[in-house]
C-alpha cells in the first residue's frame, strides 16, 4: 500500500504525517549540529589540532552516504516507518529485533546523559563553589523530563515545532559566532595573552597533524558523538509530508550544513584561538566570545547549550517512542507500546522511554564518580548507535540484491552503490576499532558485548516464543 489520500484521511491506528518541510529541514539540521560540537570541539580540538577540519569532513562525507541509503530505502516503500521495518523485511526479525532495541537504548544512555550535562551548565548561574544538592538535581532532572514528555504527549507537530526553534537557536549562535569571529581576524584582534587573530594560526603551531596519525585517530571518537541524531530524519520521514519531496531535500543538505557549522565555525575559532591554546574541558565557543569583549556572551552561549542539550534529548524522548511503536508492530515489544493517543502519538512508548531516562538520573546517586559513568555511557550509546548504521547499510546492500526493480525506479538512488556501501561499513568499523586507544573508551567497548547477550536473551526467550506460538 503506498500513502496517497491516506496522507491526510489516516485512521487513528497509525502515525500521521504532520511534519511540514520546515519541520523536517530543521530536525535534519537539530540532528547535525549535537551537544559534542558546543561542549566536545575543546577536547578533540585539543587531541587533534587543526585536523580535526579533516576529521569532520571525513566523517560527514560517510555519514551523506548513510543518508543517501536511508533516503532511498525508505522512499521505495512509504509502508517503512523506522529503521526497524526496513531491517525486519531486508535482514530478517533478528536484525529488526536488534535495530530497535539497541537504537531505543542508544537514546536513553544519551538522555541520561544530556541530564548530566543539563546539570553542569546550570551549575554556571550559582555563586562560585556552590553546587546543586542531590535533591535539587534530581527536581531539574524530573522538571527537563516532566517538560519534554508534556511537549511531545500533545501532537506530533508539536514536537516539530519544538526541534524548529530549539535548531533556530542553534543556528543563530553558530552564524553569530562566525560573523564576530571573521571581524576579529580581519582586524588581527589581538587577546590579553598575546595571541593574534589570523587565518595562518591554523597552520603555524606545528602543521595540520600537530599530534601525528595518533593524535587524528583519537579526534574520530569524540567528533563522531557530534553526529549522533542525523539518522533522526529517517525516523521523522515516517511522519512527514510528501516524503518523496521533503526527505531528499533534508538528506542532500547534509554536506553543505557539516562545511557551514562544523569546519567553517571551527575554522573560526582556532585562527582567532591557537590550537594549542584551546582548554580542553571549556566550550571554545563561550571562550571566543569572552575574547571579543562581549560581557553577556558567556551568559548567551550557555543558554544556546543548553537549548542544545534539550533538543537532544527532545530528540530522544521522540526517537525512542517511535522505536517501541514500529517493534510493537512487528511483535518485537509489548503490545501496549503500539496502541496510540487520539492525536495519533504513542502514549505508552513515550511514558515508558521518559521512566528510564528518569532512571538514569537516579542512578547519578549510586554512582560516585559521574564524569566518569558518563564517559561511558555516552561512548557506549555511539557504540550502539554506529552498529545501528551499519545494519541501515547492510539493508541497502540486501534491498539491491532483493528489489532490483525497486532500485530501478527510484528517483533518490545512492551515489556509489554498493561499493560505496561496503566503504562505508568499513569505515564505521574502524570508528568503533579505535575505541580501543583510549582508556577510557575501552571499557565501554569491554562492556558493550553484555548488550548482546541482553538480547539474545529477550530475543531467544521472549520474542521467539511469541514467534512460535502465533504459528501454532
Amino acid at each position: 500500500m503506498t500513502m496517497t489520500n491516506q496522507d491526510t484521511d489516516h485512521s487513528a491506528h497509525d502515525l500521521q504525517r504532520n511534519l511540514s518541510n520546515r519541520h523536517l529541514q530543521l530536525i535534519a539540521i537539530g540532528g547535525a549540529i549535537g551537544t559534542g560540537l558546543f561542549m566536545g570541539s575543546g577536547k578533540t580540538i585539543s587531541l587533534a589540532g587543526p585536523s580535526i577540519l579533516l576529521i569532520y569532513m571525513i566523517i560527514g562525507i560517510m555519514v551523506f552516504f548513510l543518508m543517501r541509503a536511508l533516503g532511498e530505502l525508505l522512499l521505495s516503500n512509504l509502508e517503512y516507518k523506522s529503521f526497524v521495518d526496513m531491517s525486519y523485511d531486508l535482514i530478517g526479525p533478528k536484525a529488526g529485533f536488534y535495530v530497535g532495541w539497541t537504537y531505543w537504548v542508544g537514546w536513553v544512555l544519551t538522555g541520561m546523559a544530556d541530564l548530566t550535562a543539563v546539570i553542569n551548565y546550570l551549575t554556571f548561574w550559582l555563586p562560585d563553589g556552590m553546587q546543586f544538592t542531590p535533591a535539587g538535581q534530581a527536581l531539574i532532572s524530573a522538571g527537563c523530563v516532566v517538560i519534554l514528555l508534556v511537549l511531545n504527549l500533545l501532537t506530533v507537530k508539536l514536537f516539530g515545532e519544538t526541534e524548529f526553534w530549539f535548531a533556530i537557536v542553534k543556528i543563530v549562535a553558530i552564524i553569530a559566532l562566525v560573523c564576530v569571529g571573521a571581524y576579529m581576524i580581519f582586524t588581527h584582534y589581538q587577546s590579553p595573552n598575546g595571541d593574534v587573530a589570523s587565518l595562518s594560526n591554523i597552520w603555524s603551531h606545528g602543521g595540520i597533524f600537530p599530534k601525528g596519525l595518533e593524535g587524528f585517530l583519537a579526534g574520530f571518537q569524540i567528533a563522531i558523538f557530534a553526529f549522533i541524531g542525523v539518522e533522526l530524519v529517517g525516523t521523522a520521514a515516517a511522519e512527514a509530508k510528501d516524503p518523496h519531496k521533503n526527505l531528499p531535500k533534508a538528506v542532500n543538505a547534509i554536506p553543505v550544513r557539516v562545511i557551514l557549522f562544523y569546519v567553517l565555525s571551527l575554522v573560526v575559532v582556532m585562527s582567532v584561538v591557537p590550537w594549542n591554546h584551546v582548554v580542553p574541558n571549556k566550550s571554545p565557543f563561550v571562550e571566543l566570545f569572552l575574547m571579543a569583549g562581549i560581557p553577556t556572551a558567556a551568559v548567551i552561549m550557555n543558554l544556546v547549550v543548553l537549548s542544545s542539550v534539550m533538543s537532544s534529548m527532545n530528540s530522544g524522548i521522540f526517537s525512542t517512542s517511535r522505536m517501541l511503536y514500529g517493534l510493537a508492530k512487528d511483535g518485537q515489544a509489548p503490545d501496549a507500546m503500539g496502541k496510540l493517543s487520539k492525536s495519533a502519538v504513542p502514549t505508552n512508548g513515550l511514558l515508558f522511554s521518559c521512566a528510564c531516562i528518569m532512571g538514569g538520573a537516579a542512578l547519578q546517586f549510586f554512582v560516585p564518580n559521574t564524569i566518569e559513568a558518563f564517559t561511558l555511557a555516552t561512548t557506549l550509546s555511539v557504540i550502539l548507535f554506529v552498529s545501528v548504521w551499519i545494519i541501515i547499510m547492510v539493508s541497502y546492500i540486501r534491498y539491491r540484491k532483493l528489489k532490483p526493480e525497486l532500485h530501478e525506479k527510484s528517483i533518490f538512488k545512492m551515489p556509489g552503490g554498493v561499493f560505496m556501501s561496503y566503504v562505508v561499513i568499513v569505515f564505521f568499523m574502524f570508528t568503533i576499532a579505535i575505541l580501543v586507544l583510549e582508556p577510557d573508551t575501552r571499557k565501554s567497548l569491554l562492556v558493550s558485548p553484555i548488550w548482546l547477550i541482553i538480547l539474545a536473551i529477550g530475543y531467544y526467550g521472549f520474542y521467539r516464543k511469541k514467534l512460535d506460538n502465533s504459528s501454532h
